[in-house]
This record gives C-alpha cells, sequence and structure tokens, in this order.
C-alpha cells in the first residue's frame, strides 16, 4: 500500500512507474476512488505509461484532514502527490471534478502539466441550486440517500436495464465514501468557477465526453472546449459519465494517440 502526507492528510496512492513511456496523473471523480481508473492504466501500462493516481481527500482510503473548501485546495493534493513521488511534470487526466481539479493544477502550477485531458468536466458544474440540496441530502442520509439517483445520471438505461457489474461495484463505491468526504467536495464545486482556468491553459488539450452522460453532458464539454485555447474534443458514443470504467479501452485508446502527437 502506497500513501502521501499531504498537508494533514494522509493520501491513499498508488504509483507505477513508467517503462518508456510518460507518466500519466490521474484525478478521479465525485464518490469514487482510484479505482475507476484501473482499466485504463491497465491498457496504457502494457505500451509502457506510467500511472500516479490517488484518492481524493475524504475519499476511498484517503483522511479528509482539513475539509477542502475550493477547488484549489484539491489541486494543491495533486501537486503534493506529486512532490511525494519525484512526478515534476506530466500529462494530467482528470474525469468530472477531478477534471475541474487538472483545470486548478495547471492554473497554480502551469510548469508541472505537460498535457491535459478532461473528461466528462467543465469549467463550472453545477450551481448552488444543484448542490445545496445535494449536500442537505447527504446531512440527513448520508451517500446512499442519493446514490440511486445519481447512478441513473452516470450510467446509460442499457447498463441499467442489463444490471452489468461494473454498475454494482461502482454504487457500492459511492455508498461507502464518507459524507464528510462528499459534502466537502460538492462545497468546492459549488463555489469554484475554473472558466479563468481554462482560459489560461498553455498545455495541448483532449476534452472527452460521453454521448449519453446526463451528469455532464456533451454540451457542457463543448463550451470546455470552446475556453480551452486549442482544445480537442473526443466524444464516445454510448458512454455516460464514467467511460473510464464503461468503455476504458476506447479511452485508453484516445488519450494514448493524443499523447503520442
Amino acid at each position: 500500500m502506497q500513501y502521501a502526507k499531504v498537508g494533514d492528510a494522509w493520501l491513499h496512492v498508488e504509483m507505477l512507474p513508467a517503462k518508456g513511456g510518460p507518466t500519466i496523473v490521474y484525478v478521479n471523480s465525485l464518490g469514487s476512488d482510484l479505482r475507476i481508473w484501473d482499466g485504463v492504466v491497465e491498457r496504457l501500462a502494457s505500451v509502457g505509461y506510467g500511472a500516479l493516481r490517488f484518492d481524493l481527500r475524504g475519499h476511498g482510503l484517503s483522511d479528509l484532514g482539513t475539509p477542502p473548501k475550493l477547488i484549489a485546495d484539491h489541486a494543491a493534493d495533486v501537486a503534493g502527490v506529486m512532490d511525494t513521488f519525484g512526478v515534476e511534470r506530466a500529462a494530467i487526466c482528470g474525469i468530472s471534478v477531478g477534471g475541474a481539479i487538472a483545470l486548478g493544477l495547471a492554473q497554480a502550477h502551469p510548469g508541472r502539466v505537460d498535457r491535459l485531458v478532461l473528461c466528462c468536466t467543465g469549467a463550472k458544474i453545477g450551481d448552488a441550486a444543484l448542490w445545496n440540496p445535494r449536500i442537505a441530502a447527504v446531512e440527513q442520509g448520508g451517500v446512499a440517500a442519493l446514490s440511486e439517483a445519481v447512478l441513473q445520471r452516470w450510467f446509460p438505461p442499457a447498463v441499467h436495464v442489463a444490471e452489468a457489474p461494473e454498475l454494482a461495484l461502482v454504487r457500492n463505491m459511492l455508498n461507502r465514501t464518507t459524507a464528510a468526504g462528499y459534502i466537502a467536495t460538492c462545497v468546492a464545486l459549488r463555489d469554484s468557477d475554473l472558466t479563468e482556468a481554462a482560459r489560461g491553459v498553455r498545455a495541448p488539450a483532449l476534452c472527452v465526453a460521453g454521448s449519453l452522460d446526463a451528469s455532464t453532458p456533451p454540451q457542457l464539454v463543448r463550451s470546455l472546449v470552446a475556453l480551452v485555447p486549442g482544445a480537442e474534443y473526443f466524444e464516445i458514443e454510448g458512454a455516460g459519465h464514467l467511460p473510464c470504467v464503461q468503455t476504458p479501452a476506447v479511452l485508453a485508446d484516445r488519450i494514448g494517440a493524443f499523447l503520442r502527437k
């Protein structure tokens, strides 16, 4: 088991050294942990890419410590994890809130970002009208109080009809997220706007959407593409909010092609 002490929190980390390719830093979504990247990491590791990934504060095995108030606080954790493992510069790949965190890192530490892969995300995800009721629901009943509604937005109807195994496992992951960790990240999303960070990106960027994503739909991702200078757009047909879980081979192959340019 690998870990990093960042500020007052012990963060659960997994480092897979590169074997001839670049290192990719992966940042997970709200209510998940580093395991959502398993399929992508395995496919890219087979062609030499390294991987550094970790559980966000209050998610997975990581401490919450001082609750993050803004996306910038999460971005500082990414920089701290990179410092711990001696990764000075890397491709940063984030999904959902992880994409917003990647934008925050690019704003705070542009020299540390070689390329950006921004999956199923936007410069501004939701507002108080979205996040406040969700925070209240979790305060009252824990993450399980809203997990089924979240899963309906994350996965396309066909996945639910088929009762796909990945749906069951992601449900378990989501339900086991601490209420405090989930709420803190909701607050950071509610109170952060990465529009200027997106406009200031100077690294090559790839923005990925799932055609059936109901949480961060393609139009939101396209609005991010319009902000990030020179960004590329790629849409995965039939994918929902977590293509790293639902279609990892397609996502990994597109990331690999982007990084080889």
